[in-house]
């Protein structure tokens, strides 16, 4: 397998999309006549997270839509604080809607979730197929206890926000210790804000974490059946992109998928956590742009 070129990973614009009953902020990468890819990212992250992807999608010929999910940076937060999967999986049906054909999907973590969802909403109404392929990145309906809850201790952690865009940039590395930190802290701009106090916080609801990760821990077993039930039903051609130093899909989780959806592809990211894509962004790139290829050709320009 070849490895793209690194690529300019600024969008071609920023627009406001239709979420379901609210506007979502989204990046624009490629021409608008081209076959579509929703990127959808993880929980606590922003659209940013995908600029590589969004720019090396559009090389090949494709349109790539990078969206903020509810509740996360420029989106819209839920007026009701609700952050339940299924209202992260009826704004993806609605932003899929507008594409001319069903496009692509690709979701990291929280955005793999809401698209299974959403697929299993689409195919229980009878509807058109909503999507023409499925990407997980690195997220399975079994969800292992302890990278979750890892994941939620570092989001309640930077509710305090920083004192300095190093300090967030200390703590990062701190969660994901294989990573280089950056020389540089400026990046995490885009995914804080300065407030009135002098401290940086993530810009993300903070009811996203303190009652949407409440109601997980008391209904887990409940989504985690949801979930299941969710992945009989896709019947799209599939693949799971697994950092093979998650701590959140274990083998276990991958020997499960592959019972609920036989069909499914899993690819194996060496040196990569649960933020596979931007661990090994280069080795990504090829292995989801090769798969979207073989189900959706871009066309010749």
């Amino acid at each position: 397998m070849s490895t793209p070129p690194a690529f300019d990973a600024a969008p071609r614009e920023t627009v406001r999309v239709a979420g379901s009953g609210l506007t979502l902020a989204a990046d624009i990468y490629g021409p608008d006549d081209a076959p579509t890819v929703m990127l959808m990212h993880g929980g606590g992250q922003t659209r940013h997270a995908w600029g590589g992807a969004g720019a090396a999608f559009a090389h090949a010929g494709y349109r790539a839509v990078s969206v903020d999910l509810r509740g996360h940076s420029d989106s819209d937060w839920s007026p009701d604080g609700d952050y339940a999967l299924q209202r992260y999986a009826d704004d993806l049906i609605e932003v899929a809607a507008t594409c001319t054909q069903p496009p692509a999907l690709v979701g990291a973590s929280l955005g793999g979730l809401a698209s299974m969802l959403a697929l299993a909403t689409i195919a229980r109404s009878g509807r058109t197929p909503l999507a023409s392929c499925l990407v997980l990145v690195d997220v399975a309906p079994r969800i292992e206890t302890a990278g979750r809850v890892k994941i939620q201790e570092f989001m309640r952690s930077g509710m305090r926000g920083f004192d300095s865009l190093d300090e967030a940039a200390d703590a990062v590395a701190l969660y994901n210790p294989h990573r280089p930190r950056p020389k540089d802290s400026s990046g995490l701009k885009k995914n804080l804000r300065q407030r009135g106090d002098g401290r940086w916080y993530w810009h993300w609801d903070p009811r996203f974490v303190s009652e949407r990760n409440e109601a997980e821990e008391q209904s887990s077993s409940i989504v985690r059946t949801e979930l299941s039930d969710a992945a009989t039903l896709i019947d799209i051609p599939t693949m799971l992109v697994r950092g093979r130093m998650s701590d959140i899909v274990s083998d276990e989780s991958v020997s499960e998928l592959k019972k609920l959806v036989p069909h499914a592809e899993v690819a194996d990211v060496a040196d990569a956590g649960h933020m596979v894509a931007g661990d090994r962004n280069d080795i990504f790139n090829a292995a989801v742009i090769e798969f979207v290829g073989r189900v959706m050709p871009a066309p010749d320009r």
